[in-house]
């Protein structure tokens, strides 16, 4: 049995075709396929407030690949999920109908949902019971941050502040003084707090950071990575540190966005499991069907 997700970002469009498998009690997955299309639709929503045409007709034939894609795999269920870019545009739903045409049916969700799904991928394993954390999950158009203690989901929050919006200078210096203040106030009176964080952006500098990718980041060291990957230009980034295009513009700013959490969260160190929004889905696949 296999199931897919599609994460539809500001940056990029995902499929995670995961095949499915059940050991006694327990059901779980292991990823078979993941494709990755840098379409960027962040770069028309949060300028124009419109997918253009052009972008319109990629998103459909993407969808319709993937549709394609999903049927030689023999997915049983798919689920389709759309963030900040397709809230924001103003023909998101046109969208949305278009890709329903040709046998995708796309839900645009809230920063909230969003959290929800990722936070449902088991984030709670990778969480010492005894332990605080800062869960911190940076895409194109938004940042979700959720505080858990006792590994329970203390409150949650969504911003407008992601690495596509501020490329495009989109975001508003009134947002980033939300985020600090809303830091600020869930972290009063603790002491120690970890980060966990998830996206794209982490998930390399985590690889760039250190040879095992699974340890710790402290603040220190990512200011000193960030330092180093602004020494270089865009065109360097991508010929001497190997990095591909679509992502080497966007780590500066999702780093400008860990550090400033770190920094005023006072947070010890930052994780990245890996996980993120597609491996979210397959897991409310499981629960769904498994629950029917």
């Amino acid at each position: 049995m296999r199931y897919a997700a599609i994460d539809i970002g500001s940056n990029a469009v995902r499929l995670l075709i995961a095949d499915i498998l059940e050991k006694k009690d327990e059901i779980t997955y292991s990823k078979n396929t993941l494709l990755r299309v840098p379409l960027r639709l962040g770069d028309d929503a949060f300028i124009e407030k419109h997918i253009s045409e052009p972008k319109f007709q990629d998103m459909v034939k993407t969808m319709s690949a993937f549709r394609h894609l999903m049927d030689v795999y023999k997915v049983t269920d798919y689920m389709a999920c759309a963030t900040s870019a397709m809230r924001d545009a103003d023909n998101g739903q046109e969208v949305v109908a278009a890709c329903k045409d040709i046998g995708v049916d796309i839900q645009i969700i809230d920063g909230g949902v969003e959290a929800q799904i990722i936070y449902n991928s088991h984030l709670s394993d990778k969480m010492d019971k005894n332990k605080v954390y800062l869960y911190i999950d940076v895409g194109g158009g938004s940042t979700e941050i959720s505080f858990f203690a006792n590994a329970k989901l203390v409150d949650s929050c969504s911003f407008n502040l992601g690495t596509i919006r501020i490329l495009d200078n989109q975001d508003k210096p009134e947002t980033w003084d939300e985020m600090r203040r809303w830091v600020r106030e869930i972290t009063k009176g603790y002491k120690n707090i970890y980060g966990i964080g998830t996206g794209g952006n982490i998930n390399k500098l985590s690889r760039l950071a250190n040879e095992n990718a699974d340890k710790p980041i402290s603040y220190a060291k990512l200011k000193a990575l960030y330092d180093y990957l602004i020494s270089f230009s865009m065109k360097d980034r991508i010929h001497e540190l190997g990095l591909k295009p679509d992502r080497a513009d966007v780590i500066i700013p999702a780093s400008e966005i860990f550090l400033t959490i770190m920094k005023v969260g006072h947070l010890k160190n930052i994780v990245a499991p890996r996980v993120g929004l597609a491996d979210g889905i397959i897991q409310t696949l499981i629960d769904k069907n498994n629950n029917k």
